[in-house]
């Protein structure tokens, strides 16, 4: 297990230049894959969840031999094409989870007919149609990004993210993309306190992230477990952990493990989005999510779309790192 890593990016691995396999995914129309990108990413600073100017997603996954190397794009409205690079014996494992992260089966119609009917969503609602709810490929990941997050704005806690992934990562290069690979929890876990202090990461933050990490080592704390159980019982068992409160679990619900039958409430980014998108006409949130019934979570993926709407991230090709600096 590593112990350090030097702040000052390694150089971009070489790599031969592979032959990809290339693969269709149907999707479940209306899809978008510009929009779910985004909700995924959330800003175009993001390194490992990257954009290309003509519109394809790139990300690098972990592999048992290596890094794998996925590149999508919509060749049309109820199709997806991905090409894959690495182990061809894991590419099924990793087309499956591009199914997952990118929500291509999931089916919204009970959230697209309460939205039509609320006079202030509607319009939100249709820009924003196609949409699908994404999901980070790990829990760890889940995890790592709903702590960041905790209680700073989102431009400072993607920069605490990116700042992560720069120092603890893999660099990559493909096709002329810049990529990084998400650090694994040994990597994190691994390494000293004060180089993840250096990324922006409180002390309590970081005390909760190493709590995390042990649940994930121990077994206690299982993806595959956690996906039998109902939301509240899952939700329960996070908010154990100390530093993980409700709004922290919600979100990893939502992002960790694709659950939209929550909603993260008493989140202070919720209140201004609604008001970016219903103006100063009153809205009781109780209200608001009953008729979205077990659908409600695409509220929030909605309320963020608004919000990086009016920042002009929606669909905005990806900085790179030096770009970030």
């Amino acid at each position: 297990m590593p112990t350090s890593r030097a702040h000052a990016p390694s150089p971009p691995e070489s790599r031969p230049v592979p032959v990809p396999e290339r693969y269709e995914l149907s999707v479940v129309v209306p899809y978008r894959l510009d929009l779910t990108v985004s909700a995924l990413r959330r800003l175009s600073t993001n390194v490992v969840d990257v954009l290309t100017p003509d519109g394809q997603y790139v990300r690098a996954l972990g592999g048992a031999h290596g890094p794998m190397i996925v590149r999508v794009t919509q060749v049309r409205p109820d199709a997806l094409a991905v090409a894959i690079e690495g182990d061809a014996s894991e590419h099924a494992r990793v087309l499956a989870l591009v199914r997952r992260m990118l929500g291509v089966d999931r089916e919204l119609t009970q959230f697209g007919r309460a939205a039509a009917r609320m006079a202030w969503l509607s319009q939100l609602a249709r820009r924003m149609r196609g949409v699908k709810p994404p999901r980070y490929p790990t829990l760890w990941e889940a995890f790592v990004n709903a702590i960041a997050f905790q209680q700073v704005s989102l431009h400072a806690a993607s920069a605490i993210v990116r700042r992560l992934i720069v120092a603890f990562g893999q660099p990559l290069e493909s096709e002329g993309t810049s990529l990084y690979t998400f650090p694994s929890a040994e990597q994190v876990l691994g390494a000293k306190d004060d180089l993840l202090r250096a990324t922006g990461l409180s002390a309590g933050k970081l005390a909760t992230l190493r709590r995390a990490g042990d649940g994930l080592a121990a077994g206690t704390l299982d993806a595959a477990m956690l996906e039998e159980r109902p939301s509240p019982d899952v939700a329960a068992l996070l908010r154990q952990i100390k530093g993980i409160g409700p709004w922290t679990a919600t979100v990893i619900l939502l992002r960790g493990l694709g659950r939209l039958d929550v909603f993260p409430m008493n989140d202070s980014s919720v209140a201004r989005n609604l008001v970016l998108v219903a103006g100063a006409v009153p809205l009781d949130v109780g209200s608001i999510l009953e008729p979205l019934g077990a659908q409600r979570g695409m509220l929030y993926y909605h309320l963020l779309l608004a919000r990086l709407e009016a920042r002009g991230e929606v669909g905005r090709p990806s900085s790179s790192a030096d770009e970030c600096r």
